[in-house]
């Protein structure tokens, strides 16, 4: 099973599209960390701001897409998007994995620790920061796969992440290339 994971897209119909074309053509389930339409009060418009018709290209998405509600989603965006993103929290149990989702404002490294050790999870996804992370700590994988529409931290290079064959991996949507690569643990 090949799963896209994205975060903080901020209405950018042109990063979504982008995204799907360059790495996410053939995954069979995409979890997006939250932050879909609105760019926020503290950010730029972004490239191809268009949240209502981004919204409309995500409910018409082939397979399912699975969304933590971000700090800039709200309940008006649920009227647009079709799949639920109200939830703070999305679990995913495929197979032995298990994934939980939260958007990450708020939430201390701590907390998302404490977190995935209750749920027992092999990966926690989380965005918010618009900068790409894949780090392995007490046999858990931390993921922020930064954002393909607004990035900051250095290089500010557009970013999303792939899980593929027992593989977590960020990529750099300008190259199409693996920034970073990890091996899931075993559960």
């Amino acid at each position: 099973m090949r799963i896209g994971i994205v975060s903080d897209t901020h209405g950018s119909l042109t990063a979504w599209e982008r995204t799907i074309t360059a790495v996410f053509r053939s995954v069979d389930l995409i979890v997006h960390a939250g932050d879909v339409l609105y760019h926020g009060p503290r950010n730029p418009l972004p490239e191809g701001y268009a949240p209502r018709e981004l919204a409309a290209v995500i409910n018409k998405a082939p397979l399912p897409v699975v969304i933590a509600r971000g700090n800039c989603d709200a309940e008006v965006d649920q009227v647009l998007v079709s799949w639920p993103l109200l939830s703070p929290y999305a679990f995913l149990q495929i197979r032995d994995l298990r994934i939980l989702v939260h958007h990450g404002h708020g939430l201390e490294h701590t907390e998302m620790q404490a977190q995935a050790q209750r749920y027992q999870v092999q990966l926690f996804i989380h965005g918010h920061t618009h900068i790409p992370l894949l780090e392995e700590k007490n046999g858990i994988i931390f993921l922020n796969p930064g954002s393909p529409s607004l990035p900051k931290g250095e290089g500010r290079r557009p970013t999303v992440a792939l899980l593929e064959d027992n593989r977590v991996s960020l990529i750099d949507l300008d190259s199409g290339n693996s920034i970073k690569s990890l091996a899931l643990p075993k559960a």
